[in-house]
């Protein structure tokens, strides 16, 4: 249904709803309330009419989230195909260039328009299959890139709808996380990208997504990768030589092409996920002594 505020449609209000379809797993519960808004002002006035009475969860395109099977309690957002506005800002004093991109545009589509204006530097981008939004929650990267080695500043907002702005500088960064957020959300992020050329710009990209398509499971729900990578070792080859490629419990399978995926072959659910989780976790400090965490966010209840 519509929801409306002073007048104004601000969104769409949909209840007990299914997120298996909102997540790239293809897995999750039943949500008590999902929140599709009709742009990020929609979303300011919504929240700020929530007041913090209802704990708030967000999914862009669902990639890195495991939901539960038993659902979520609370009001998701939904970013897909909202808050997706991006343009160049003004040149800055240092000779480089400011995007501004709202949480809800997705990770590829920053690379492709960076490309286009002649920016170098967010190529990276195209083999992150999330949103802005949570590439920042997570310090997202892939092929030697990192999402806030780009940030200038940042906008959030939190449970009763207070907006800041914010600088990069305000935060602790470091390897898939960061720390300085406390109870607040990403609403959009200024990049800072230098002038390249297009042409080499968008053969990087070309290659980046032939690399990903050869390497990973592109072609099966996954999540991306599940585990971080310790330092000085890759996750892939950790799991790898335990000989767990193929391996499976229920429809949670570990990815032939990429043991660092973990793939719904069908008919999985959260528990499946999580208990393949637990036994790579297992099988790996078995055998070479290294405790993997995870990469992928949790949320919701068990069934």
């Amino acid at each position: 249904m519509q929801k409306i505020i002073n007048g104004s449609v601000v969104g769409q209000l949909l209840e007990n709803e299914s997120l298996a379809k909102y997540t790239s797993w293809r897995i999750g519960g039943i949500a008590e309330r999902v929140f599709v808004p009709e742009d990020k002002q929609g979303l300011c006035e919504f929240i700020a009419e929530l007041g913090g009475r209802e704990p708030l969860y967000w999914i862009g395109l669902g990639s890195n989230l495991l939901v539960g099977d038993g659902g979520i309690a609370g009001v998701v957002i939904n970013t897909r195909g909202r808050l997706k506005q991006m343009y160049l800002q003004d040149d800055s004093a240092d000779d480089s260039y400011q995007l501004y991109v709202e949480a809800g545009v997705p990770c590829a589509h920053v690379a492709k328009y960076s490309a286009e204006q002649g920016l170098v530097g967010a190529e990276f981008l195209a083999g992150i299959p999330g949103t802005m939004g949570g590439a920042l929650k997570m310090n997202a990267g892939a092929f030697d890139g990192s999402t806030w080695n780009l940030v200038h500043s940042v906008e959030t907002i939190d449970a009763v709808g207070q907006i800041r702005q914010r600088k990069a500088t305000e935060f602790n960064v470091y390897y898939r996380g960061i720390d300085g957020l406390g109870e607040q959300w990403f609403l959009s992020a200024i990049l800072r990208l230098k002038r390249g050329d297009v042409a080499s710009s968008q053969e990087k990209i070309k290659q980046l997504l032939y690399k990903r398509g050869q390497t990973q499971p592109t072609n099966q729900p996954s999540c991306g990768s599940v585990f971080k990578n310790p330092e000085g070792d890759y996750a892939a080859r950790l799991i790898e030589a335990c000989g767990l490629k193929g391996f499976s419990i229920g429809g949670a399978c570990v990815s032939e092409k990429h043991a660092n995926f973990i793939v719904n072959t069908g008919n999985a659910t959260a528990a499946d996920i999580e208990a393949l989780i637990q036994h790579i976790q297992r099988e790996v400090e078995a055998k070479h002594g290294v405790l993997l965490q995870t990469e992928v966010c949790r949320v919701g209840r068990t069934q």
